[in-house]
């Protein structure tokens, strides 16, 4: 296993060598600095008409969590969502809209770096609720009984209610 400073030096390679191909100024700067943008994470809100949150519970920490994640190259924010939902819980959701966006910075929820998370609403199309390799447990809650949250996941919740209530 490598320590961090093989790591450090690797990196550093990596960077140097990218200079090698820079083409203009703007890319000479970006290896320079290394300049690093947030991660893009998304989440879906599906409510049941008894109102309750899908939610499931995380293989990592046990804790409670909105189904989601982080979003890949190549698809929309939105197609990341289902993709996600899918995976996760084994439904498939049409996307409504954003509810809201979430900002972890740098030390928060245990980050090094900036990420950006986006709340979505969804409305279940099809599929039946199953686990995955990442939850214990999968299905609709009322949110009050939970006590256990993954991350900012009970500031996302709340501020799903209020737009359900808006």
């Amino acid at each position: 296993m490598k320590n961090i400073l093989e790591l450090l030096d690797e990196v550093r390679s990596i960077a140097q060598l990218g200079l090698c191909y820079a083409e203009n100024e703007y890319d000479r700067l970006r290896y320079e600095l290394g300049y690093i943008t947030p991660k893009v994470g998304v989440n879906g809100v599906v409510f049941n008409k008894e109102g309750k949150i899908l939610l499931e519970r995380r293989v990592d920490d046990n804790s409670w969590a909105i189904p989601g994640g982080w979003a890949e190259i190549g698809e929309s924010p939105q197609e990341s969502v289902k993709r996600e939902i899918y995976e996760e819980t084994g439904l498939n959701v049409e996307v409504k809209e954003i509810i809201d966006i979430f900002t972890r910075l740098p030390g928060e929820c245990g980050q090094p770096h900036t990420t950006y998370h986006i709340l979505f609403h969804c409305e279940v199309i099809d599929g039946n609720l199953k686990t995955s390799f990442e939850s214990t447990e999968v299905g609709f809650y009322d949110y009050h009984e939970i006590e256990e949250w993954h991350k900012d996941h009970f500031k996302m919740v709340k501020k799903a209610y209020e737009f359900l209530n808006g």
